[in-house]
This record gives structure tokens, C-alpha cells and sequence, in this order.
């Protein structure tokens, strides 16, 4: 990606989660939310270890950073550099080489959290994606190429086959929503599709009209997500 990037761990011991932070967030955002503060009975029980690390590409993504293809392109290298470096330095701290990730994000992260877990269904090993922000074409009015095509679940997912669809259908993912201000459900529901139609396990679960696009939404959905996940 031609420059650097911060990664932060909270906790010592535990199933690995990898936060992604929304848009343009970096690895501390959610410490500034108080998401931390809100899975510390998880991170102090000694139950998960979370990692999260700077939101490079969707910096760029919402700062319309270059031309089209270029933020195609960082899109990509970031998914890759999340496979190829974050997860080797996560798997260096566990001290265990074969661990698999819980990934995990809200908005935008949640693009990226399934995204990872759909194309290295070999290292994650779930997926969970709040109030999801899925179809990054509409929402940022670019036209994708193929660069995109390889980076969002939406596109490759419908002509995935063989092994690597096999080790996906072994792995689960959850989309929860807020029906409030700002959320926007179909976009979790049309995931939800695509993956179902290549039998890839996943649940939709609707919140309330009082839960909106924000972080008190995520911050109670998160504890509670992940305490399903790890037992």
C-alpha cells in the first residue's frame, strides 16, 4: 500500500478479534468509543484478545482519495495486507500459528470484516458485520473494476467454486441492523442472500427503531455477538 500502518491489541489471552474501524478510522477509534470499554468483561475474563488496525483504504474510500482506480486498487492491497501481514503478526502474538480470527466491523468495517473472512475463508473463522455498509459502488458513486470485483463479497462470491468455497461454507457469519436513523437493512439482507445462495451459514437479526447507524448501536450489539462466537 505504499505506507504504513498502526496495529493495537487489547487484552492478553483469548480468541483473537479483528476490529476494523469504520471509513476512515485508524486502529484506535474504537478505544475514543468506548467499544473497549464495552468488551472488557470479555478481554478481562480472558475470553478474546482484540486487534484492529488503520482503515487505510476506507480513508481513501471517503476522503475520494485519486482516481477510481486507484481507490479499486488500495481496496484490494489492503484485504491482501490484512491476509499477508496482519494476520501472520496476530498469529506471532497468540504464539500460535494455525489460530483462527474472529473478524469483526461496523459501517464500512463491516465490508471489510466479511470481505476478509469470504476471501481467506482458511484464516477467519467468523464474520461479524454491523449495520453493513455492502455496496461501496452506490454509496461513493465510483464505478468498480477489477480490483473491486476481487474486494467485494458481493461481486465474487456468486462465481466462487471449488475449495475455497468449501472452506467457507464451514464458517458463519452474523449481520445484525439497527432499524433507526441512517441504517439502511437491505444492505444486510442482499449479503445475506448472496451468501446463503452459495450455502455459506449466516444469520440477519433486526434491532429496533432504536438503534441507529451509530456507536451506541454497536457498542451493545458487539459484547453480545462475540460472546455467541467464542463459547
Amino acid at each position: 500500500m505504499h505506507r504504513d500502518a498502526s496495529l493495537v491489541r487489547w487484552g492478553t489471552y483469548g480468541q483473537p478479534v479483528l476490529l476494523f474501524p469504520t471509513a476512515g478510522g485508524d486502529a484506535e477509534e474504537i478505544e475514543r468509543m468506548l467499544v473497549i470499554r464495552a468488551l472488557d468483561p470479555l478481554i478481562s475474563a480472558g475470553r478474546i484478545k482484540v486487534y484492529s488496525c488503520d482503515s487505510i483504504a476506507g480513508a481513501a474510500l471517503a476522503a475520494k482519495e485519486g482516481s477510481d482506480a486507484h481507490r479499486c486498487w488500495l481496496l484490494n492491497q489492503f484485504h491482501e495486507y490484512v491476509a499477508n501481514e496482519v494476520v501472520p503478526a496476530i498469529r506471532a502474538d497468540c504464539q500460535d500459528d494455525q489460530i483462527e480470527i474472529v473478524a469483526a466491523g461496523a459501517s464500512i468495517g463491516a465490508f471489510n470484516a466479511v470481505a476478509v473472512a469470504c476471501r481467506y475463508p482458511h484464516l477467519f473463522r467468523a464474520a461479524l458485520g454491523m449495520s453493513g455498509t455492502f455496496d461501496l459502488e452506490h454509496l461513493l458513486g465510483f464505478q468498480g473494476n477489477e480490483d473491486y470485483f476481487f474486494s467485494s463479497p458481493l461481486a465474487f462470491l456468486q462465481g466462487l467454486d471449488g475449495p475455497m468455497l468449501e472452506v467457507l461454507q464451514t464458517r458463519f457469519f452474523v449481520l445484525p441492523f439497527g432499524q433507526g436513523r441512517w441504517e439502511n437493512p437491505s444492505e444486510s439482507w442482499r449479503m445475506a442472500e448472496v451468501l446463503g445462495a452459495k450455502g455459506v451459514p449466516n444469520r440477519v437479526d433486526p434491532w429496533g427503531k432504536d438503534y441507529d447507524h451509530d456507536w451506541p448501536t454497536w457498542r451493545e450489539m458487539l459484547p453480545l455477538y462475540l460472546d455467541d462466537l467464542v463459547a
